[in-house]
This record gives C-alpha cells, structure tokens and sequence, in this order.
C-alpha cells in the first residue's frame, strides 16, 4: 500500500506540475503530483461524474469523498458559490494539492481536510456526497462510503458515484439498492456509469 494513491504517505517522489483543464466551458489550472490518483490531469470518470451532477431539492453542504488533487469539489464549488464544499481525503499529498489548488483558482467556499473517508461527520448533514471511489482500495472501503453516506446524507439528499462496468458498478448499484437508495443511471458512457442515489 506504500506507493498507492489511497496510502496516508505516499512514499512515491514527487515530480509536481501544473495543468490546465477546461470543464464545463470554464479554465482551471492544477497541480498535479505523483503518488496521488490521475496524476496526468483530469480522469474521464470525474470529468463524467462533474458535468452530470446536479444539486437536490434540499439545501446543505456538499462532501467529496476521495477527493484527490480536487477537480470534482473544486468545480462544483466554482459552481455552486453559496454552498460549502468539504473535501476529504486519506492521502496527506492529495490533500497539500487540493487546498493549494482552491486558492490557485480562488475558490474560498471549500474545507480541505485529510480525513479517513466520512469519519468524524454528524448523520444527516450532507445534502450531497460525492465520489470517485478508491478502486485499488478494495471493495470493503468503497462499500463504507456508501454506508456511511445513507446516515450522513439528508432526506432527499443525493450520492453521486461514477464507476467503471468493469471495477464494479453492477455491485455498486446492488449495494445503493440494498441500502434504500433510489438509484438512477444519469450517464452511461465508455464503460463508465454515474449513479444517482436519492436519499428518501
């Protein structure tokens, strides 16, 4: 796990650099590094998952689980201006990287922290969770994600999930299911689906 994006410390030698990203017909600029997911620039899933996304019917912050160098939590703050972004991940590199990319693009409506996946957040509190889940992190932790949203997320409120056919997104749809979401497919494309959970 040492050398994985969802390590705490990613024992991989930085080798930073800064890109620049059309999304949704706005600029933004990033640094990216290695040791931490899509360091190349923005990944096709979350680009999916960015322009799908919609806010729900109910008001309340909006959480990014796995949030990487911060192009999801990032673009939807841009976006949404009067609502609070948290993003959260366990890798102390993508976290460095994200809080410095909300101030490279002037997005003061985020809270950067590390954190292990939801832990720590009250039960319904989100309107909205947000992810592009840890594959190589397993199964067991991607499923945590899902189970935590349910009790965190409000009556109404949404998660958003864009996952490969290949990596699981039929048992992630199972899973959804099985925990009482109302579950759509927004966007199916290249392999890739973007599932939307309401919360009733």
């Amino acid at each position: 796990m040492a050398n994985h994006y969802f390590s705490e410390q990613p024992e991989t030698k930085s080798e930073r650099k800064t890109i620049r990203e059309v999304i949704k017909g706005e600029s933004y600029q990033f640094h990216v590094d290695r040791g931490v997911f899509s360091k190349g620039g923005l990944d096709f899933g979350s680009r999916l998952l960015i322009e799908a996304f919609e806010p729900p019917g109910v008001e309340g912050p909006i959480v990014d689980v796995g949030c990487g160098w911060g192009p999801i939590g990032l673009t939807v703050a841009s976006t949404h201006q009067n609502t609070q972004i948290y993003m959260v991940d366990i890798n102390e590199r993508s976290v460095q990287l994200a809080k410095e990319n909300a101030t490279l693009n002037r997005v003061s409506n985020v809270t950067v922290e590390r954190n292990n996946l939801l832990d720590g957040f009250d039960d319904n509190f989100f309107s909205v969770v947000l992810t592009n889940p840890p594959i190589r992190a397993g199964k067991e932790i991607i499923f945590s994600i899902y189970e935590q949203a349910k009790r965190m997320l409000k009556t109404n409120g949404d998660i958003w999930v864009v996952i490969q056919k290949k990596q699981g997104a039929a048992s992630t749809l199972k899973k959804l299911e099985e925990l009482g979401f109302e579950v759509n497919v927004e966007v199916k494309s290249k392999g890739y689906f973007v599932f939307r959970g309401k919360n009733n």
